[in-house]
């Protein structure tokens, strides 16, 4: 089976942090974003995988190439970002002739077995219930449970189950087929041509979907999820933790992960705190943030923050959420 990965967006509701950096990129609770799923499905048994490339998709292909050297990888370019049903026609030559295929959005986190997602007898969708399924794709059951429709951000939703960026689809051959006629008629939703409707189309013609709910869906596409989603998995993982490194004169408050030399002193750190590697911190008080590669950060306090690689900030602040390369000075 081979997972197709779109990972094109821009993320520009992390703005201006993914100008540089793009968004599976982000480290949260230590690794990146695309790690975490990665491991996942290769714990899964899956070694064959597709990217679809779009905004700094270099950067995410150096990154795989590099920690990745043992799975199976090909790279397609979305050259324009036209919605994810799109994005999965772009991989037509990568894929078509599989029995199946695992797709899994490049930017979501999910608590989810997915040892029993893959081995599924029929297509299969990852779903949640949410408060607000207006932004969501949302699947509508039948009196018998069934699958009867999909419809992708609903203004009426009769149905709070979302989709959550997670699906196996055995009729490939069909789900191809079913984009191409989307896209070759422009039949767009929203103004994108949404693997949704492909996927409403399958129903139409008679496949079955079955679904299984996630225990938890961490979509880091906001600041304010992605430090939720940091605090979370740090506080899921602090058992695992290598002991931290004694800084001088500083209180680390667990739980935090502070990477590969890092100078930080006369600091208070945590709790959840992720700092990259090569960071310097200097009388500072850091919580609830993220701290990219090679910051500097002296006598600010810091809450609620995610700052990119090669930030520098001096002075007193509260929040912010800044790009690589940037230098604040509040003195």
């Amino acid at each position: 089976m081979k997972a197709v990965i779109p990972v094109a967006g821009a993320g520009t509701n992390l703005r201006p942090l993914t100008y540089t950096q793009p968004k599976p990129l982000i480290p949260v609770a230590g690794k990146p974003i695309i790690a975490f799923i990665l491991d996942q499905l290769i714990d899964a048994g899956i070694h064959e995988f597709v990217f679809i490339l779009g905004y700094l998709g270099d950067k995410i292909r150096n990154y795989v190439e590099k920690q990745y050297p043992n799975i199976r990888c090909e790279f397609v370019n979305q050259d324009k970002r036209m919605g994810l049903g799109h994005a999965v026609l772009t991989a037509q030559k990568e894929i078509e002739g599989q029995d199946e295929i695992l797709i899994m959005l490049g930017d979501t986190i999910l608590d989810i077995d997915m040892k029993s997602f893959v081995a599924s007898n029929r297509s299969c969708l990852a779903i949640k219930k949410v408060k607000d399924p207006r932004n969501f794709g949302v699947v509508e059951f039948g009196k018998d449970g069934e699958v009867i429709k999909m419809v992708e951000k609903p203004q009426i939703p009769k149905s709070n189950m979302a989709i959550v960026g997670l699906y196996k689809i055995k009729e490939v051959s069909a789900l191809l087929k079913s984009l191409r006629h989307i896209v070759d008629n422009d039949l767009r939703t929203h103004g994108e041509y949404h693997l949704t409707d492909a996927l409403m189309m399958l129903i139409e013609q008679g496949v079955q979907f079955d679904c299984l709910e996630a225990d938890n869906w961490f979509d880091c596409g906001k600041k304010e999820i992605l430090l939720e989603t940091n605090a979370k998995l740090l506080d899921r993982q602090i058992e695992l933790h290598q002991p931290t490194p004694v800084f001088e004169n500083t209180i680390i408050i667990e739980p935090v992960y502070i990477g590969k030399d890092c100078d930080i002193k006369n600091s208070i750190i945590g709790p959840h705190v992720t700092i990259g590697d090569n960071a310097a911190i200097d009388y500072s008080i850091v919580k609830e943030s993220i701290i990219g590669n090679y910051a500097m950060i002296k006598e600010v306090v810091l809450e609620n923050s995610v700052v990119g690689n090669d930030a520098a900030i001096h002075g007193l602040c509260q929040s912010l959420n800044i790009g690589d390369n940037t230098e604040i000075d509040f003195g």
